[in-house]
């Protein structure tokens, strides 16, 4: 099977009203090249689970600034304005989850979890309307899994199956969201033929990969 696509076949995979996971940190490990085709689409109403809304002009902040997202679940927002003027205003919810609490959450929805348990946030607005529960004398919070219609993902290097590896930061949440959508996308900077990859060096398996794009 070619898994190998457009930017322009790949936008056109999502939907109106989808749930999208996409990978990065404040643009580091995110697929520019399928934002932009997500942009020119003109796809609405989407719910955008996230770390970040990157800036204005970089990475997932461009689908900020041309309204796209109906809801977006992140760690924070800080580098990019236009979210923080859109929350304010009403035009946009924003759910803000701990990092380290939305990186296990992703996971739990990748493994099957029914969810997980944790302290952080605790006695906080971050308790606020989820179930506490106490282990051992200590509080936690559970807290459910997550997934996504959509993963949209990024690669250093790809080979044709779909077998996925990385370099430095841009590794972080990449690897997380491609275990946790029902149709995962991945924009890799480099696309090689089968073989070429060393085993050790795959850090996501070609099963969890639907198709390529190359950036």
């Amino acid at each position: 099977m070619n898994k190998r696509i457009s930017p322009q076949q790949a936008a056109g995979m999502i939907k109106d009203g989808d749930v999208v996971m996409i990978g990065g940190f404040l643009g580091c490990g995110t697929p520019e090249k399928i934002i932009d085709a997500l942009v020119a689409k003109g796809v609405k109403d989407l719910t955008l689970i996230g770390n970040d809304t990157g800036f204005p002009e970089v990475g997932i902040g461009k689908l900020v600034v041309t309204k796209q997202f109906k809801k977006i679940v992140a760690t924070h927002i800080g580098t990019n304005k236009e979210t923080g003027r859109q929350m304010m205003a009403g035009e946009t919810e924003v759910e803000l989850v701990p990092q380290g609490t939305l990186a296990e959450k992703i996971r739990a929805g990748g493994y099957g979890l029914g969810g997980i348990l944790t302290a952080t946030g605790v006695g906080t607005e971050v308790e606020k309307g989820k179930q506490v529960l106490e282990v051992d004398g200590k509080k936690y919070l559970l807290e459910k899994p997550v997934r996504a219609n959509v993963a949209l993902i990024y690669a250093d290097v790809a080979d044709e199956k779909g077998n996925l590896a990385y370099r430095g930061a841009t590794r972080n949440f990449n690897p997380l969201m491609a275990a946790a959508a029902d149709l995962v996308i991945v924009e890799a900077k480099k696309v090689v033929p089968v073989g070429d990859l060393d085993p050790n060096a795959v850090i996501v398996p070609a099963a969890f990969v639907n198709y390529i794009v190359e950036g």
